[in-house]
């Protein structure tokens, strides 16, 4: 599928609809929530070091006004600063929403896995006196944290923190997954930054299934030992023991009971424990799931690498939302043209993308110009 057809995907009236819905729009007369749209995801792809100057810049080009389908576009570098900065940050997490069910359905990933895990952007106290502290003694930096749902291929939720008590991951995983609604019935895989045992309890109450790390000590009552089951070919860890028991920490015990699986990595000989409150499946199969969540981590770095998130155009908390949901869009639009056109590297799959939307874009302007495309189609062929 060409980048034309993966847009397209897209309706039209989506961004309209969303517009009247957010009142996005309103007592604005220039740089309409849909032109920002375009505007941050068509600088986002061109340029390696986002600015407003750089946004500035490709607004007034031919090439963005061909992409946007608007002739007549105006703004300046600080007026784009001041619309970021105040716009309504609901529209681009609606458009996030709708645009991951999009691609969620087209990539046929509706039962996916789910994988949570946050991380950081960090900047200087001078620019950003805002942000969470997180670390002994670096007192010149402050941190910015967003967490994600990764559901399938491509993020479905996510949430920005700059307050303290978020540092935490019980607090921060805890409120992602609680405010998912797509994460319900379905499996989460987290990492043991979360271990709320409240947190497991709401989860179970809400029919969100997870897999998660424990300690080896984790404190058991009550246990009921399962039948062992027989390894699988493909499996990297051996299983030791399988129990089902009532968790408890700091005198409180938990209100249902989790399953505690324990098993050592066959490569390393290490010892690793499970936690889940999936009570029936074969336990390799629920060592499996937790393997898989090593995906957002490379998700990460996908982002930190190839889409420049700690780059951040506004320090400004709405501002930072904006460009927060602005990237996670991006990454549904590369991360959909990689997999459905089987591409192997993220660096391959945006140059691809790219590139081809350049074509898209130059094959527009010659057809406005009287031309026709088609007379250089060879020009336009990948090799």
């Amino acid at each position: 599928m060409n980048v034309g057809s993966l847009l397209k995907l897209i309706p039209a009236q989506t961004f309209q609809d969303l517009a009247i819905e957010t009142k996005v729009d309103a007592h604005v007369k220039k740089l309409s929530g849909e032109v920002m749209f375009k505007l941050i995801l068509f600088s986002m792809l061109s340029s390696d070091k986002l600015s407003l100057r750089v946004m500035e810049t490709y607004l007034h080009s031919a090439k963005f006004k061909s992409f946007s389908g608007y002739d007549i576009l105006d703004g300046k570098y600080n007026s784009i600063r001041d619309r970021i900065c105040t716009i309504n940050a609901d529209y681009f997490e609606q458009l996030f929403k709708k645009i991951f069910s999009i691609y969620n359905k087209e990539l046929k990933e509706e039962n996916a896995l789910s994988k949570t895990d946050s991380t950081y952007v960090c900047l200087a106290s001078k620019l950003f006196p805002d942000g969470m502290k997180n670390g002994d003694g670096i007192f010149d930096k402050r941190f910015l944290k967003y967490s994600v749902n990764l559901k399938g291929s491509i993020p479905s939720s996510v949430k920005v923190f700059t307050d303290q008590s978020h540092v935490s991951e019980d607090l921060a995983l805890a409120e992602l997954i609680n405010d998912t609604d797509c994460l319900e019935g379905n499996i989460v895989a987290f990492d043991r930054g979360l271990q709320s045992r409240t947190s497991f309890d709401k989860f179970t109450d809400d029919n969100k299934w997870f897999v998660s790390r424990a300690n080896l000590n984790i404190k058991c009552a009550e246990a009921e030992t399962n039948s062992r089951v027989e390894k699988t070919a493909d499996s990297s860890v051996t299983i030791t023991s399988d129990q089902n028991c009532i968790l408890f920490a700091k005198g409180k015990k938990s209100k249902h009971k989790y399953r505690v699986i324990k098993g050592v990595i066959d490569s390393s000989g290490l010892e690793i424990c499970f936690v889940t409150n999936i009570m029936h499946e074969n336990a390799y199969l629920v060592a499996e799931w937790y393997k898989q969540r090593w995906e957002i981590e490379i998700f990460f770095k996908f982002l930190k690498q190839h889409l420049n998130v700690k780059h951040l155009v506004s320090r400004d908390e709405n501002g930072i939302k904006v460009m927060i949901y602005m990237t996670m869009i991006l990454a549904i639009l590369v991360i959909a043209y990689k997999k459905i056109n089987s591409i192997k590297g993220f660096k391959m799959a945006k140059l691809k993308f790219e590139l081809e939307l350049e074509n898209e874009i130059i094959k527009e302007i010659v057809i406005l110009c009287g031309g026709d495309p088609d007379k250089a189609n060879h020009l336009f062929k990948s090799g």
